[in-house]
């Protein structure tokens, strides 16, 4: 059986975004999914729609609702900070792959039953709708969510935690969604125009007291009508089939990539689904995997750079969100002493969110970036805030310009000739070189 190139296992946003930006590169790439099996509603910003049009996604974007205001009732105050739009998971899903079709990228419906992993090949057995199927490839991209198996890595776990989901069916109305704090965990809630609500309860696996698997809907049903603020999402509304419960711990792999594979999205690292940010980071691992694939497959003295840079991005935005969701758990005051409350305030450690930064802590070092289509290495600006670096900023390499401006004693207080040089040494605009030294000052970078 001949190797097909790369393979690509998962069809939700991770797998796509990889899909296509490995076949606008020129590889061979097949990728096998399917939508994921049961019902769901997520709420995503403008930003995750902006990078889907600009993967030229069409089918997938029509299942989106029109932006509606993110209710929240935390600590017992009543907010509308946010603004999302509400996805039928099950349809974005089918229009992903509808997409992927339409954009040339060869697509097997199916789902993997077995997979054989030796160096340099991989071989895929495939429950597809045309029948039983089998694909080899060199290379392999696990995209399958949190349902892909761990192959005994290492793993970093959050507080183990668990999702309730129960569908409810009403009459039309408009799109919502709200996020309500209680005492053993948060309530999700959101309602589509065609009438379907989706609540979802979230809870501390070790602390819940959850009744048998059959009598998990009257629990739910129970549950959610006790909540006044869930009142507008059960109006002439009831429960439909069992609820579905799945996990929602946070995980991370803590190898992200080999010499023939890589993980990205859910299969790399899942955040905590209060983050409100599951497809943005299943995206931000996936749109610069095509350079990482492409160095490991094309340029093997800079494989291990490629892995490096993979797998420090991967645990940099595990650590990010993780803390998102840590400073947000701590805003809740009223259960101190409630198990789950009190194992998520503190984790993953009591590091900020964003460190400080002073000049004396900014450095110019060789690091890891995405230079067309490969990994290189490159001087990038290394701070507190930013320990991956900075290679560019509006389009411009910013390290030697620090590194220049320092040589020549450039402070804060000598904007002119800091902009003097910046135009002198490297031919910029005097508008650009004072607003790139405007933003180096905004970021403590001088003097």
């Amino acid at each position: 059986m001949a190797a097909e190139g790369i393979v690509i296992i998962g069809a939700g946003p991770a797998g796509a975004a990889a899909a296509i930006g490995l076949a606008r590169m020129g590889e061979p790439v097949t990728l096998v999914g399917e939508p994921r099996r049961f019902a769901a509603v997520e709420g995503v910003s403008a930003r995750v729609i902006d990078a889907l049009r600009g993967l030229g996604l069409q089918q997938a974007l029509t299942a989106f609702a029109p932006p509606s205001p993110r209710r929240a009732v935390w600590n017992g105050t009543y907010t509308e900070a946010n603004v999302e739009s509400l996805v039928d998971r099950q349809r974005f899903d089918r229009g992903l792959l509808d997409d992927l079709e339409r954009l040339g990228v060869p697509v097997v419906r199916g789902r993997v039953t077995t997979l054989h992993s030796a160096s340099g090949r991989h071989e895929l057995e495939i429950d597809s709708d045309a029948g039983p199927r089998t694909l080899a490839a060199d290379f392999l991209v696990e995209a399958r969510g949190r349902a892909a198996p761990g192959g005994g890595a290492p793993r970093v776990r959050g507080v183990e935690t668990v999702s309730l989901l129960q569908y409810w069916q009403g009459p039309p109305g408009a799109a919502a969604s709200a996020v309500l704090s209680v005492e053993d965990g948060w309530m999700w809630m959101a309602a589509l125009a065609d009438g379907r609500r989706y609540l979802q309860l979230t809870m501390d696996v070790a602390s819940a007291d959850l009744p048998p698997k059959k009598a998990l809907g009257d629990y739910c049903s129970a549950r959610f009508r006790a909540v006044e603020a869930a009142a507008p999402f059960l109006r002439d509304a009831e429960p439909v089939g069992e609820p579905h419960a799945r996990t929602s711990t946070a995980v991370l792999n803590e190898v992200a990539a080999g010499d023939d594979w890589i993980r990205v999205g859910d299969a790399a690292m899942a955040v905590d689904p209060l983050s409100g940010n599951g497809i943005f980071q299943a995206l931000s691992s996936a749109l610069q995997a095509p350079a990482v694939v492409a160095t490991l497959r094309h340029d093997r003295r800079r494989a291990a750079l490629a892995r490096q840079f993979h797998t420090r991005r991967i645990e940099h935005l595990f650590f990010r969100f993780a803390r998102i969701g840590r400073d947000f758990y701590a805003q809740e005051t009223r259960w101190p002493q409630a198990p789950f409350w009190a194992a998520r305030r503190g984790w993953p450690d009591a590091a900020p969110l964003h460190a400080a930064v002073t000049p004396e802590t900014v450095r110019v070092a060789r690091g890891p970036v995405v230079c067309a289509g490969r990994i290189v290495e490159e001087d990038v600006v290394v701070t507190p805030d930013q320990p991956l670096g900075v290679w560019h900023v509006d389009g411009l390499a910013v390290a030697p310009m620090l590194a220049a401006l320092r040589a020549a004693g450039g402070s804060s207080s000598d904007k002119g000739r800091c902009e003097a040089l910046l135009c002198a040494r490297f031919g910029l605009e005097p508008a650009r070189a004072a607003a790139l030294l405007a933003w180096m000052q905004a970021q403590n970078w001088l003097v």
